[in-house]
């Protein structure tokens, strides 16, 4: 079945690849994706999915089903394609996107066979307001048996954990005054921010290694002699688990409402979009992805290891089976969110990265359609983990 899939994408692969180079040459912000949107389903449009677009009131977010008529398992992919400000697709999401679609128009072509279907997913702004959160919260992944998406690294990595992340803005309000002729008649409220990150220092001594909480003041004053009326703060925690970053939220809400009360101010706490749960690697389904990996390239994969960072693929793990495994694209030393690795996506490695990879998904997805027990195995395991 590899040969067949392989001949499949080989159809295709110069559609894949010019719209690999037109999202490079083209890059779009998160829900700001319109043209890259279009590339991709117009391609799955041309291969028989049926596409809907503006789900979950997002407009650049899709879903792409091919349906055999038979029953059988859903097997989805998810795209990226959004980029990053100045730099462009330096995370390499014009690969993910042409991956995940062409794995999905390759498994279309073989899914007659076994029964189920084959679904794409277009998952806008990953990099700031991850629409794979809404998705998840909403319903969208409710008939869905297995979810995945490969990113381009430096090297290729099996799927692994990542952290959890909440981000929060403080807002404090003050009294504005003259800070030298009547500060008296003021309420600081840059000092309650300055509060804020003194009681925040003090708390990192009493978390677990694994929790990072960094921020910025984003407002602290217009003028040296009035005192500052309106000042305010966002941070972002992260954990390794969701439990753990609750018990450090609460404890930075109780901070910051005590820095209020030490200065009068009154106090306001928003919770930003952007806040991701820590993924959860179904390693069954890892297992077989690797497997093919191997396969279809000669490189190294290496072992899963902790993501330092937050993604909204998190989020989705926690309601359907899911990986987020890497690619490598020829380069071990290139570092993501570069100029130098949006230029790599579209070298000759990455594109060969960009088969290779469409091909391991595909022949993952085949594995699932044709083998009843190995979708029990996933199942199953994801239920433990759910526990």
């Amino acid at each position: 079945m590899e040969k067949i899939l392989k001949e499949k994408l080989a159809d295709i692969q110069q559609q894949l690849w010019d719209i690999s180079e037109k999202m490079y040459y083209n890059p779009e912000l998160g829900d700001e994706e319109f043209a890259s949107m279009e590339l991709l389903t117009d391609l799955l449009s041309e291969n028989q999915f049926q596409v809907e677009t503006n789900i979950i009131n997002r407009p650049t977010a899709f879903k792409a089903v091919y349906d055999s008529g038979k029953p059988g398992p859903a097997i989805a992919y998810l795209a990226e394609y959004d980029a990053l400000p100045d730099i462009g697709h330096g995370c390499g999401h014009n690969l993910i996107g042409t991956m995940s679609t062409g794995a999905g128009i390759a498994l279309s072509k073989v899914v007659n066979q076994t029964g189920g279907k084959v679904v794409v997913f277009g998952t806008p702004a990953e990099e700031t307001h991850g629409s794979k959160v809404p998705m998840s919260k909403e319903g969208t992944f409710e008939d869905i048996d297995v979810t995945m998406i490969l990113h381009p690294e430096a090297e290729s990595r099996e799927s692994g954990a990542s952290l959890a992340n909440d981000a929060l803005e403080f807002i404090y309000t003050g009294k504005a005054a003259h800070a030298a002729a009547s500060p008296e008649e003021g309420i600081n409220a840059l000092d309650s921010v300055i509060q804020l990150y003194n009681g925040i220092n003090a708390l990192r001594e009493h978390l677990p290694d694994d929790v990072s909480i960094h921020g910025i003041i984003t407002k602290g004053g217009e003028a040296a002699n009035v005192v500052p009326d309106l000042a305010a703060a966002e941070f972002y925690i992260r954990a390794q688990s969701r439990q753990i970053l609750d018990e450090t939220k609460e404890k930075v809400i109780q901070i910051a409402k005590g820095a209020a009360l030490m200065t009068g101010a009154e106090i306001e706490i928003i919770e930003q979009e952007g806040s991701y749960d820590n993924m959860v690697t179904n390693r069954q389904l890892s297992d077989i992805f690797t497997k093919n990996l191997k396969a279809a390239t000669d490189e190294t994969v290496y072992p899963p290891q902790l993501l330092k960072a937050s993604m909204d693929m998190g989020d989705v793990s926690r309601v359907v089976p899911a990986i987020h495994p890497s690619i490598g694209i020829g380069d071990p030393s290139l570092v993501l969110h570069t100029k130098a690795f949006a230029d790599q996506t579209i070298s000759p490695a990455g594109k060969q990265a960009l088969l290779h990879g469409a091909l391991a998904l595909a022949c993952t997805g085949y594995d699932i359609l044709s083998d009843s027990a190995l979708l029990e195995k996933i199942r199953e395991e994801f239920e433990e983990v759910r526990e």
